[in-house]
């Protein structure tokens, strides 16, 4: 499967069907438009001689169709995170990958404030360039028979690239992960198994495309299915958000918790009555979180697993498959294996280890990085850096990242844990990130940063019924910014950082 020759066959078989709808500007396309626009846009892509384009554009109709076009145009889109760093990402992104061609958008560079990078192009004056001999030559291309008409674009194969995704960089350096046709194509089909989508579904698209949740999920899934894209560029309009789920009756949502707590706290009752699948991904769920959905919408919040490397879908809940506090049942075509921390040996159901996966949704491997891409695949079996369980029912557990549990007093210590306790304690609204940092007399201490004042007697006091001694916070730090990645994850390592600052502790 070559995903933008799909699209194509999409295109023409769902031509009056709406593709997409922009509500940041209120623009409505359709599967014939999107062909054309995307058509237009391969041809003046094509000039370029880099082998990678750059895209930063915020999540819409622009930002979707410069993707496609960029695939038949030959080349391979390199997703930018805009959302903290723009110019020092693109900049990165450029001599990571050697390439200096970004198409970007003046009015996000005037939002955020951002700096002109060399070698960008913006896509507003590339849209005012077009002319009517433009239109017309793509309008009679789009009429082409099918066969003729995919024969006239880049055709490519499954295990070309699709995109460069950029890791997160919430513990080191991002790192550019090659994602295949294959990778995310068999991911999608994985998914829309499980979910039972069709083409009358309506995917809400609102988290950045730079993040792969966004990528996969909010726009090559309902790409692929024919379905209704509607499309919002801030996630973080939690109102706004909730509103336009309700007057495009969206059927599927995807987000992250702290995005799904922000639309919880602005939601109205019914609000949310057309959707019949909503998952939240990339951070873990509280049952808090799940319990509010449950009462004001009669609404289940399901929780799912994935990495950037793995397409990213590992597993999910379903809403006739749930089971709150795990992450869902493994995907159909997906392998998971848990193996012990030291050995590397396969531990029976039940026992605690690392997660690895294989299958055809593990990344082709880090650009530029065959060092870091052998530390984590071997014999295709990819280690995500995560620690969990599978249990009888095959249902996986998360215990969290490998990075977040610490040796104190000879014992590890899951810092994932000791928040979730913490959380589950905590008045609404106040947000927690459990860190550690070295201690001279045990090797290392826990430190439990919030965002609010609290009551730090009764609270270890609350915890200590949970909690063994050694996995208390030693102590509270206070930060009234709690620092988040463009996805909505909290920034550990950023958050580590800051604490460590206050406390004047050396790393």
């Amino acid at each position: 499967m070559v995903l933008h020759q799909e699209f194509i066959k999409n295109a023409k078989k769902y031509s009056e069907k709406l593709a997409i709808i922009d509500r940041t500007l209120e623009k409505k396309v359709t599967y014939s438009k999107a062909l054309i626009a995307s058509l237009i846009l391969a041809r003046k892509f094509k000039k370029y001689d880099d082998g990678f384009i750059g895209i930063m554009i915020p999540t819409s109709a622009g930002c979707m169709l410069s993707i496609l076009g960029v695939l038949m145009s030959g080349k391979v889109p390199v997703m930018i995170n805009y959302s903290t760093g723009a110019a020092n990402n693109a900049e990165y992104a450029q001599r990571k990958c050697g390439f200096k061609t970004i198409i970007a958008s003046r009015a996000l560079l005037e939002k955020i404030g951002c700096r002109l990078v060399s070698g960008m192009v913006f896509i507003e004056d590339i849209m005012e360039s077009i002319a009517p001999a433009d239109k017309v030559k793509a309008l009679v291309k789009s009429k082409l028979p099918l066969n003729f008409l995919l024969k006239s674009v880049h055709q490519g194969e499954p295990d070309d690239n699709l995109v460069i995704l950029f890791t997160s960089g919430s513990e080191k350096d991002p790192k550019a992960v090659q994602l295949t046709h294959r990778n995310i194509g068999t991911n999608v089909m994985d998914i829309a198994k499980v979910l039972t989508v069709t083409s009358d579904d309506i995917m809400l698209a609102n988290l950045p495309l730079f993040h792969v949740f966004g990528h996969n999920i909010d726009f090559w899934l309902p790409m692929l299915f024919g379905m209704t894209i509607v499309s919002y560029a801030n996630p973080l309009e939690y109102k706004k958000v909730c509103t336009i789920v309700r007057e495009e009756k969206v059927s599927l949502m995807v987000g992250t918790p702290s995005f799904f707590s922000g639309y919880l706290r602005q939601s109205d009752p019914g609000d949310f009555s057309s959707l019949r699948v909503a998952v939240a991904g990339a951070d873990k769920t509280p049952d808090s979180l799940r319990a509010g959905f449950l009462k004001k919408h009669n609404l289940e919040l399901c929780e799912g697993y994935g990495t950037t490397e793995t397409s990213p879908v590992v597993s999910t809940n379903l809403p006739n498959a749930n089971k709150p506090g795990s992450v869902g049942k493994v995907l159909p075509s997906v392998r998971v294996k848990i193996v012990d921390i030291n050995s590397g040996e396969t531990l029976p159901l039940g026992s605690e280890g690392k997660i690895l996966v294989k299958g055809d949704l593990v990344m082709k491997g880090y650009f530029d990085d065959l060092e870091e891409t052998s530390l984590r695949i071997k014999d295709g079996w990819y280690e995500t850096g995560d620690m969990g369980v599978l249990d009888e029912e095959g249902y996986l557990w998360h215990r969290g990242r490998l990075k977040r549990f610490v040796k104190i007093g000879g014992e590890m210590v899951s810092l994932v844990r000791v928040e979730s306790v913490l959380l589950k304690l905590l008045p609404e609204e106040t947000e927690c990130c459990v860190v550690e940092v070295p201690d001279s007399l045990k090797g290392a201490r826990i430190v439990a940063a919030l965002n609010k004042e609290v009551n730090q007697k009764k609270m270890l006091k609350a915890m200590a019924a949970e909690l063994p001694a050694i996995a208390l916070p030693k102590q509270f730090v206070i930060l009234e910014d709690f620092p988040k990645m463009g996805s909505g994850k909290i920034d550990f390592r950023t958050i580590t950082e800051m604490v460590r600052q206050q406390l004047q502790v050396k790393s």
